[in-house]
């Protein structure tokens, strides 16, 4: 991929789509559908929105991306790629005995990598003692989690929303890749958790509906950070499973499903890379 990097958003989530389906086939691992449903979040987040600078991604200063849905590990791993936080070389290691990017992220395992996950229902409390530690530092930088539906399931997620608001933490975001799956089927069957919008709100949050695949939108609500509302903000972005390539879309066997060499050249051809 030592290509430059292209200026139009949509272009680059269809390369890193298409790299994401190469690389599932090659490292033979999963969690491919949920890989491709966060990929225009994390777009619009690292291409638009964060102050970030990959060749000082230790700054003190750096907005911090928590990235709570570790199991979709390769997606934030090919935006850090792509935005020069290490080269080919190293993504070309991935999930292999000894690489700095195992399946799930490792805290500092490589650079731009703010936190171990995988367990789901940490992130949002990890990033909001950063944003409180930026508080109580009196620094400006931004914490932006990128959390799935499923985790809102767990009790600490919402320990966290009562906190937040509670700290008047407005420099906090909670991002939710609302993919309407579980691993184990539809999220709303597994938990009642919708409206999240609304429940996000009753504890004190500034909330938003959107489409979590239209890169302008979501660029437009992660960049008013802090808003006018004083309060930490939610973001609640519907995706599709699978994003992107028709036979995965919303097919949640693509949780655990890996493509061979055919679906890999059938795929990279709808999405006009081939």
């Amino acid at each position: 991929m030592n290509k430059p990097v292209p200026t139009d958003l949509e272009y680059i989530a269809c390369r890193i789509r298409g790299e994401l389906v190469k690389i599932s086939n090659k490292a033979n691992t999963p969690h491919l559908g949920s890989s491709l449903s966060c990929v225009d979040i994390l777009v619009a987040a690292y291409w638009s929105v964060l102050n970030i600078n990959p060749k000082n991604p230790a700054d003190p200063n750096r907005d911090r991306l928590i990235f709570s849905k570790g199991h979709a590990a390769t997606a934030l791993y090919l935006v850090l790629n792509m935005r020069g936080f290490f080269p080919d070389d190293i993504l070309k290691t991935y999930a292999k005995p000894g690489s700095i990017l195992p399946e799930h992220p490792v805290y500092k395992s490589a650079p731009g990598i703010e936190v171990t996950s995988g367990s789901l229902g940490h992130g949002l409390s990890l990033g909001l003692g950063m944003a409180l530690a930026a508080k109580i530092n009196k620094n400006n930088y931004r914490v932006y989690v990128l959390m799935s539906d499923g985790e809102c399931n767990e009790g600490s997620v919402w320990e966290a929303a009562m906190l937040a608001p509670a700290h008047n933490l407005d420099n906090l975001v909670a991002v939710v890749d609302f993919n309407s799956w579980q691993a184990t089927g539809r999220s709303q069957e597994v938990t009642s958790i919708s409206p999240l919008k609304d429940k996000f709100e009753a504890f004190g949050w500034s909330s938003f509906d959107i489409d979590g695949h239209d890169i302008n939108a979501l660029a437009g609500v992660l960049e008013k950070v802090p808003n006018s509302s004083g309060r930490p903000v939610a973001v609640i972005a519907h995706t599709v499973k699978g994003k992107g390539i028709s036979f995965m879309e919303d097919d949640n066997n693509w949780h655990y499903r890996i493509p061979n060499e055919k679906e890999v050249k059938a795929a990279l051809m709808e999405l006009g890379l081939l």
